[in-house]
């Protein structure tokens, strides 16, 4: 093997995929299990739940989803009544989308069960481990961002 090449296990963005999946994998089981969720509409109700009502194009940013993934996982949660759609007075052509009472219900049971599960899962490492791994995330998300994000 040259120089320039390298085995996929090495290259840090495969791991770093494959490790992103396995955690919302193994967080995905426990949602769909306990309130049938699945991973874009848990993200959907993670952003609203933080940071209240949102565009879907707000949304589509904040879960780093494709247009169409939030926008099924928008009209599932709706469906379902976990989240409402209410016009947007700033821009007509969208509308603005947020928890209902329900909704808070079902991110307020969810939010213990994940920091449970990441209490698990980062176990392993130290607390300074754990702040070294979120502030290295942070520097190479920012990085990968680019400019203007």
């Amino acid at each position: 093997m040259s120089a320039d090449q390298t085995r996929l296990a090495d290259f840090l963005p495969y791991l770093l995929s494959v490790t992103s999946n396995a955690v919302s994998d193994r967080i995905a089981d426990e949602y769909r299990a306990r309130f049938g969720l699945k991973i874009p509409e848990w993200r959907v109700m993670a952003v609203l739940g933080d940071a209240g009502a949102q565009t879907q194009r707000d949304l589509v940013g904040a879960t780093r989803m494709d247009k169409v993934a939030v926008n099924r996982a928008c009209k599932v949660l709706e469906e379902r009544g976990l989240i409402a759609r209410s016009p947007n007075a700033r821009d007509g052509r969208s509308h603005h989308l947020e928890l209902t009472a329900p909704g808070r219900g079902v991110y307020g049971e969810i939010m213990p069960i994940a920091l449970e599960m990441e209490r698990k899962l980062f176990a392993p490492l130290s607390p300074a481990e754990q702040q070294t791994f979120k502030a290295l995330l942070a520097r190479i998300h920012q990085q990968a961002a680019g400019p203007g994000e």
